[in-house]
């Protein structure tokens, strides 16, 4: 059974999810990437995050990323 659905929002709440399990060590930002791996894709070719398909189990969120997720995470998740 097939479900259309926007993608874009789907990227949104992947996003947010990346705050969620993410964590800074000397500035940069790491979350691990246990989601939707078309989702991963499309963030990385919006230069959210790194590339996901390495042996790394976690993504580099960009600066701009980052702060995306965190303003995600509050918006769809904060009280």
């Amino acid at each position: 059974m097939s479900m259309n659905y926007d993608a874009n929002k789907v990227d949104d709440m992947v996003l947010a999810l990346l705050h969620l399990t993410s964590s800074s060590d000397r500035g940069v930002v790491r979350a691990w990437k246990g989601h939707d791996w078309d989702a991963l894709d499309r963030l990385h070719e919006k230069g959210l995050i790194s590339d996901p398909k390495t042996k790394a189990k976690s993504v580099v969120l960009s600066d701009e990323g980052a702060q995306r997720a965190r303003e995600l995470f509050q918006k769809l998740c904060g009280s």
